[in-house]
């Protein structure tokens, strides 16, 4: 039985086949089946599942270790990881016997969602929903999807929360029932096949909806459960960035032992602005690295004897990963200029995890804004919870 302490110890038995996969992913679009099934086998879809329906409760700084190793190898895959463990949170606010049947009874079960304009109405025993999603991460794999939107009674009006905000239900259905759009052509993160769908006048049963990350919703206690899916996506996605990065490290240490630039009379290794550039990128990927792991431990720390997530601490999880992201990409782009032309080429090792990284920050978790949203807390104004 895999705990959730060995879950690092089982990416690394598999980082050669994460590695050999990566090619074949970025080119069909797709994780391999064969990837698939080593994935489901150590049970990686299932870190941040409740414990009940056969997951494994990784506590956040194990996650956040793992993501960050898959991501050495391929970034698409721990993007895959991250995005499904999180949608996987939705477990513990499932009616059991609903959380049972998606994931309990099948070993690969996935579930997959993402943003886009929609709208649910309500009607005997659930809902009609009309919806056009996007970015649906791992759709291709899943075995259910699911929608977010704002909900309207009978009546016309629109459902609020308590403190009046709208409330945004989640939509769980069956993957087989959905047809996938082929929306993702991209520059980077090709494999995880970020499709997208259209429902129309979709009905969903009540009980195959909740309102996640909203403690009076849930009905399943752990302290993992304390964090909100934003708060794993976030660790979880800058794991991605620092992993991409490692990689790119690992391949210009090798690339640099070997190359001597046209012109040049010595190799790469014995360069002196390159050995510079490449001691400030290992600073800027280790020190980001330990700043978030260092954030996320102590907040778990914290959480744990609390019983309680903070505000407070929702924005150094912000904080941190959002400047893990980008130092991940400042430390690569460095490695990637020195690299010269070898960079440059579809079969080299730089290629694919210059294109990945960069589309890692233009993602949602990457967005820079995130850090004047941590400045103004800092400085006194309410929290922007839609973003921690």
């Amino acid at each position: 039985m895999l705990r959730p302490d060995n879950v690092l110890d089982a990416v690394r038995g598999i980082g050669s086949e994460i590695e050999a996969a990566a090619p074949e992913i970025d080119r069909q679009r797709r994780l391999t089946p064969g990837l698939l099934e080593a994935l489901h086998e150590h049970k990686l879809f299932r870190m941040l599942l409740p414990r009940p329906y056969g997951g494994l409760e990784t506590p956040p700084p194990t996650f956040f270790k793992t993501i960050s190793e898959i991501a050495r190898h391929d970034g698409s895959t721990a993007w895959c990881l991250c995005q499904a463990n999180g949608c996987a949170m939705a477990a513990a606010y499932l009616a059991p016997e609903i959380a049972g049947e998606m994931w309990g009874g099948d070993p690969a079960a996935v579930l997959a969602w993402g943003p886009g304009p929609a709208e649910a109405r309500e009607a005997g025993g659930g809902y009609r929903i009309d919806a056009k999603i996007a970015f649906a991460s791992g759709a291709r794999h899943a075995t259910w999807l699911g929608a977010h939107m704002p909900v309207v009674n009978e009546s016309g009006e629109r459902q609020r929360m308590p403190d009046g905000s709208p409330l945004i239900r989640t939509f769980l259905m069956p993957a087989s029932s959905i047809e996938i759009e082929d929306i993702w052509d991209t520059i980077g993160l090709r494999g995880t096949a970020s499709d997208g769908y259209t429902l129309k006048d979709r009905f969903v049963p009540a009980a195959f909806t909740t309102v996640r990350d909203e403690a009076d919703y849930r009905q399943y206690e752990a302290p993992l459960y304390l964090f909100l899916s934003m708060n794993m996506y976030a660790m979880g996605f800058a794991g991605t960035a620092l992993g991409i990065a490692q990689g790119v490290l690992d391949a210009f240490m090798a690339l640099a032992q070997d190359k001597t630039p046209r012109l040049h009379r010595s190799r790469l290794a014995d360069n002196d602005l390159v050995q510079y550039e490449t001691a400030q990128a290992v600073a800027r990927i280790r020190s980001a690295r330990a700043f978030v792991l260092s954030e996320v431990e102590d907040i778990w720390a914290a959480t744990q004897e609390a019983g309680r997530l903070e505000i407070a601490d929702r924005i150094r999880i912000r904080l941190a990963s959002t400047f893990a992201i980008h130092e991940a990409k400042t430390a690569a782009d460095m490695l990637y200029d020195a690299a010269g032309a070898s960079a440059i080429f579809a079969e080299a090792e730089f290629e694919r995890r210059f294109r990945d990284l960069h589309s890692v920050t233009q993602q949602l978790q990457g967005r820079k804004s995130h850090f004047r949203t941590v400045g103004a807390f800092l400085m006194g104004h309410p929290a922007d919870l839609s973003v921690v």
